[in-house]
């Protein structure tokens, strides 16, 4: 038999002192991991492979040693002769396997395992030294075009001894299209200029490199020195633009910048007069202080939160959805600062008929659906993994979902709960001292570990329990902690979200998912917008200000030669198509003919509605949240065919454009000119003005022989309103 030591020499290991044997902890769970042995996709889903299941990604030790040793009747294992295991077998090839053949008879791995089983499965010593951390090297390197370089993973054990362990490390990257790593840790750049995160997986631990792809050629330093600065945002994307060799587009239009602006602050088309107005005297920072301070404002941002908290009325109830929808918007018309906001939600207790933010707890019941829901939304930090396992791309684990869990364990409620789909009831949350058995009154209980049984103290993230007092709310000492400045995530999670609002990406993308192995495009400028917002006292209209005021936000969306590729960076504004209230609106101020909703006063706009259980097949096309989804509902701004089929032929279209009351009607009874009319028509679909081709084109269409004034008025618009400058923003 191969002594132990020789193998670990063979495998790159030779950084360690030489064990005396190898063992399952250390040396077997790494090789069933880096195999994807374990994966979702295999032994690791919930009920196994062919009878043969595995904890997801090592993360249940004893669970994993048992079903390879003892399950089956240990028929997995033949001690005394290793190489017939089944456990073997299989991953060589030698008899049929699913996953196909995972190791050579003569690799250092297959060796690795085979002593193991000659050795008896040893289990590695409760007091062996444990995996501290992993780094990975380089952790940052430029590389070209193309251009190809190894990996080297480094374990880090308690005792202060280290190992290579480059080839039992598992290996992803966060974008292919610009660096690609293989199983073997060599990272591959792509043809693009732009960057990748590398991340290397060793047990539980994680590490990163980070791989940077300039664009080839020189550009003078100085032209970056030059560049405009409104503000601190510019100045970390020049830095970032110079890394990789882009240059930024030039300004983008004032028509263009006007229109984005109503678009991306208060949700609507400015007027045509409106328009004209701000194109005689451009000034954009006053533009943005004005659309602030207008009451659509407070209508369109309360609609986005209302994607992430409002719930299904038929679940909770017509009239505490309509509640909380209230609540939610008054705290935008007031401008609360959005510590306070979360704050209260948090905390909230009292009547779900009175106290609007109670429905947050009336939806969401159970401590393991509030951690979920409250560490996404105000953490950026997505638990859900952590409930059943060790999160796969994460630190965390079931104690610390549990952990945090246990801040809703004393949560009561008073009335009759949940009878979908009419749970029409009142009911009152409230903290509690325990379960009670009375009445129709339900208090809490403690938060158990589901495999140890243990119950759990109330545990911040990155923290050690709290010692609490009977007297003492869970909760309120949650909030204090979710808002505080210690926290390092607060703070980055909602100027991401914001950012990405304004700029069609957040720095980290999805929005709320921050953590160390989806690392954020520009760190050092999400960190300055975090550190702005807490200085300026989570006031969210400043953070919009900041945002809407900085020259990179004023960009064209026009690539140049150096960032056509670019999407990440801000080289370029990007263009999104608009949110579907926000479109059924403009749609509805274009043609000037009214929309109805279901539950609404007349003249109401989609952006006031307070429930999407309202009928509308426009704002379903468009991405509005299925009724019946939970919250967060998280919209995405993809294009569809469905979408442009309803704009060429849905009927309730055809006849806002066709309506006798209409825009086109009244413009064709008026008395303008052919060219007043087309731009008209420019100004409230595009904001502008039609330059001299397109005034002309259109303008002839009114001199054909036979035609009807109102019928091109009417095709005019048609054609305006399908074409992607209006669609999108820009």
């Amino acid at each position: 038999m191969i002594r132990f030591y020789t193998i670990i020499a063979m495998l790159g290991l030779g950084a360690a002192a030489p064990a005396a044997e190898p063992t399952f902890e250390r040396h077997v769970e790494p090789i069933l991991t880096r195999f994807g042995c374990n994966s979702g996709a295999c032994h690791g889903k919930a009920r196994g492979q062919n009878g043969f299941p595995l904890s997801l990604l090592g993360f249940d030790p004893d669970f994993d040693y048992n079903a390879i040793v003892t399950e089956a009747r240990g028929r997995r294992l033949f001690a005394a002769d290793p190489d017939f295991s089944l456990f073997l077998r299989k991953a060589a090839g030698e008899v049929p396997h699913g996953g196909g053949k995972k190791l050579a008879k003569d690799s250092p791995e297959y060796k690795l395992l085979r002593d193991w089983i000659a050795a008896g499965t040893p289990r590695t010593p409760k007091d062996a030294p444990t995996l501290a951390k992993i780094t990975v090297a380089p952790g940052e390197r430029l590389l070209k075009f193309n251009e190809s370089i190894p990996l080297a993973v480094t374990a880090h054990f308690s005792d202060g001894s280290k190992e290579d362990v480059t080839k039992l490390a598992a290996y992803q990257s966060n974008d292919a299209g610009y660096a690609t790593v293989d199983a073997n840790g060599i990272v591959k750049a792509g043809p693009i200029a732009g960057e990748a995160a590398i991340t290397a997986r060793f047990m539980d631990k994680f590490a990163v490199s980070s791989i940077l792809i300039p664009r080839p050629g020189t550009i003078d330093p100085k032209l970056y020195d030059q560049l405009p600065k409104s503000n601190f945002i510019d100045g970390f994307v020049w830095a970032k633009l110079k890394q990789l060799g882009l240059t930024p587009s030039s300004p983008a239009s004032d028509a263009s910048f006007h229109r984005r602006a109503y678009l991306d602050i208060i949700g609507r088309l400015p007027t045509p007069d409106e328009t004209r107005t701000f194109l005689k005297n451009p000034d954009r920072a006053k533009l943005v202080d004005h659309l602030l301070d207008r009451p659509e404002y407070a209508d369109f941002w309360a609609n986005k939160w209302a994607d992430l908290l409002r719930p299904n009325p038929y679940h909770v109830g017509i009239k505490a959805t309509f509640n909380f929808d209230s609540w939610i918007r008054d705290s935008f018309r007031r401008n609360k600062p959005y510590d306070q906001f979360v704050r209260e939600i948090i905390t909230a207790s009292g009547s779900t008929f009175k106290d609007g933010n109670t429905v947050f707890y009336r939806n969401r019941r159970e401590p393991e659906e509030l951690t979920t829901m409250v560490s996404q939304l105000f953490l950026g930090v997505r638990l859900e993994c952590a409930k059943c396992h060790q999160h796969p791309s994460e630190k965390w684990g079931q104690s610390d979902f549990y952990g945090f869990a246990a801040f809703f364990g004393r949560i009561g409620r008073k009335g009759t709960g949940i009878s979908a789909p009419i749970s029409g009831s009142e009911e009152i949350v409230y903290t509690s001292d325990g379960p009670s058995t009375g009445g129709r009154r339900r208090g809490g209980g403690p938060v158990k570990h589901p495999l140890t049984g243990e119950a759990m103290s109330p545990t911040p993230l990155l923290s050690e329990p709290l010692e609490l007092t009977a007297e003492d709310d869970p909760r309120v000492k949650l909030a204090e902690w979710v808002t505080s400045k210690e926290n390092p995530f607060f703070a980055k999670v909602i100027v991401n979200r914001v950012w990405a609002e304004l700029m069609a990406r957040g720095l980290v993308d999805p929005v709320d998912d921050l953590r160390d192995t989806n690392p954020p495009s520009n760190p050092a400028l999400l960190e300055a917008l975090a550190k702005d917002f807490r200085d300026n006292g989570h006031d969210l209209k400043k953070l919009i200000r900041r945002i809407a005021t900085s020259h990179v936000y004023g960009l064209s969306s026009l690539p140049n030669e150096t960032n056509v590729g670019d999407t990440r960076n801000y080289s370029r504004h990007y263009r999104q198509r608009l949110r579907a209230e926000v479109l059924l609106d403009a749609v509805t101020d274009v043609t000037g003919a009214p929309e109805k909703f279901d539950a609404m006063p007349a003249g109401a706009r989609a952006m006031e509605a307070w429930t999407v259980r309202g009928e509308s097949k426009f704002l379903d096309t468009f991405g509005r949240p299925d009724p019946n989804q939970d919250p967060p509902c998280e919209r995405t701004t993809d294009t569809t065919v469905v979408q442009a089929l309803h704009l060429m032929n849905a009927p309730n279209l055809s006849k806002k454009i066709t309506s006798d009351d209409g825009r086109a009607a009244k413009l064709a009874a008026g008395k303008q000119t052919p060219a007043e009319i087309v731009e008209e028509l420019y100004l409230l679909a595009y904001c502008r003005l039609p330059t001299d081709a397109e005034k002309a084109a259109c303008v002839a269409r009114f001199e054909k022989q036979g035609v009807k004034r109102r019928d091109v008025v009417e095709d005019l618009l048609w054609g305006l309103l399908n074409t992607p400058e209006f669609v999108f923003g820009d």
